[in-house]
């Protein structure tokens, strides 16, 4: 699981002012799908009595057509097996049916896997305009360098070290499936953190715990000094968590899973209003399972 820690001031993880997850603790989140853990529980399966399917076989002509009968030719509106209603009259036109009209723009795509995270776009925040860009590696690469060198950062995403290997940490997500994207905080256009928006229901981490369909994980580590230990953490954090529900309408809850010993990353995603829900045991760690639910954003 990539890092998921968050913390609020220097020395945290991932949410934290300093970065709080440690990616020497995560399982590689690029893997197959066939590792989503999605509950068995929200499938459901529904079979057609024979009866209801004959009565369709036995109105159907051998051209795949429903037979109209006598009233048709009187004008009334019959649907042709092409999926068009077809009104009969002085004049015959064709209108498509809602089954052949053009997909609306807020139509999930299905092979997207978070909803085109570049494209949603800056949110207001109480500490200034936030935007969330995909990383690109020949211009972010040595600032995230930087950042993951700090020994604040260090002990919780366990990234330091030269910069090919964080391009490759980077890299195998931007050339992956679209289940994980990293990207630069820019904060009133300032470059000063770095997130990961992922798939949580489709990444190792769903193995150890109940998972949802579309549950969505984040990460966030607070780079600048400067920006540490002011509250910011839990501050941006709901605003990236609530603007991820927004955007994606299909996800009812947004996750995280700071180590349990960071408590400024704990405080923050608490601050953020994620709620406390376990503790879990990840493979070089044991988590804080955070969870901001849909349903309770606007109480906590």
């Amino acid at each position: 699981m990539p890092p998921t820690d968050a913390s609020a001031n220097a020395g945290t993880a991932p949410v934290t002012d300093t970065g709080t997850t440690s990616p020497t603790a995560r399982e590689s989140r690029i893997g197959p799908a066939a590792d989503a853990g999605a509950d068995s529980e929200d499938t459901l399966d529904l079979h057609l009595p024979d009866e209801f399917v004959a009565l369709f076989a036995e109105d159907t002509g051998a051209d795949g057509r429903r037979s109209v009968g006598e009233a048709a030719t009187a004008g009334q509106a019959s649907a042709s097996a092409t999926g068009a209603a077809t009104v009969e009259g002085a004049g015959t036109t064709t209108v498509p049916c809602a089954s052949e009209a053009p997909p609306s723009s807020t139509t999930p795509n299905p092979n997207d896997l978070l909803g085109d995270v570049a494209d949603w776009g800056p949110i207001s925040t109480p500490a200034g305009p936030l935007h969330l860009v995909p990383v690109r590696i020949e211009r972010d690469l040595p600032i995230i360098s930087r950042w993951m060198n700090d020994p604040a950062v260090t002990a919780f995403w366990g990234l330091a070290g030269p910069e090919n290997a964080i391009e490759e940490h980077l890299r195998s997500q931007l050339v992956g499936d679209g289940r994980s994207v990293p990207c630069m905080g820019l904060l009133e256009g300032t470059p000063m953190s770095y997130w990961e928006i992922y798939r949580a229901d489709l990444d190792p981490l769903a193995r150890h715990y109940p998972a949802r369909p579309h549950d969505t994980g984040v990460h966030l580590l607070i780079g600048g000094m400067s920006d540490r230990g002011r509250g910011l953490g839990g501050t941006l954090l709901r605003a990236v968590a609530d603007l991820a529900l927004d955007k994606r309408p299909a996800c009812a809850r947004v996750v995280a899973e700071p180590d349990i010993r960071n408590t400024p990353s704990v405080a923050a995603f608490l601050t953020a209003g994620f709620r406390f829900s376990a503790e879990i045991d990840l493979p070089a760690k044991r988590a804080a399972l955070m969870i901001r639910d849909r349903s309770l954003r606007h109480l906590l």
